[in-house]
């Protein structure tokens, strides 16, 4: 099943939002890699999915982080951690395994992305945008401000 960007994963933060959708699109390029029964031998976009996954959670974790001690979110340590454990998780990937087993490992990579597109999006992702809410005069102005720049950034680097 296609894993669908739906508006209970929205944080309410638009930069945030685009960037947890094109993981979406990561996870459903997955997806259809595990079910194309056309290639036999998917190691090499396995790999180029892992890198893919691995530079591009990489670069939304900073700029995430980024806001979050802009606006002086509270939770940004716990939040840091969470995204450390998730690159460490995809560095631990043994790839001369993946190449022994390539189904399963699609399969582990798809649980993993699942439950953390699940939990993570929707636990502590969930509190950015609540904690901008909460927000009043100059601070969510400057939250405002900041989540625009962001927002202007990487729809700038994507052209």
């Amino acid at each position: 099943m296609k894993y669908e960007f739906t508006n209970d994963f929205l944080t309410g933060v638009a930069f945030i939002d685009k960037q947890h959708a094109s993981l979406f699109e990561l996870a459903n390029e997955a997806y259809d890699l595990l079910n194309d029964q056309l290639v036999t031998d998917k190691y090499d976009r396995i790999v180029d999915l892992l890198g893919e996954l691995r530079d591009y959670t990489k670069t939304h974790f900073a700029d995430e982080e980024a806001f979050m001690q802009g606006i002086g979110f509270q939770y940004i340590w716990s939040e840091k951690h969470a995204h450390l454990t998730f690159i460490a998780k995809l560095d631990a990937i043994d790839l001369d395994k993946v190449d022994e087993n390539q189904q399963a490992h699609i399969l582990e990579v798809l649980d993993f992305l699942a439950k953390w597109l699940t939990f993570h999006i929707k636990g502590a992702d969930a509190r950015i945008g609540d904690a901008v809410n909460a927000l009043a005069g100059e601070e969510k102005e400057k939250a405002a401000k900041l989540a625009a720049d962001m927002l202007e950034k990487i729809t700038n680097a994507a052209e």
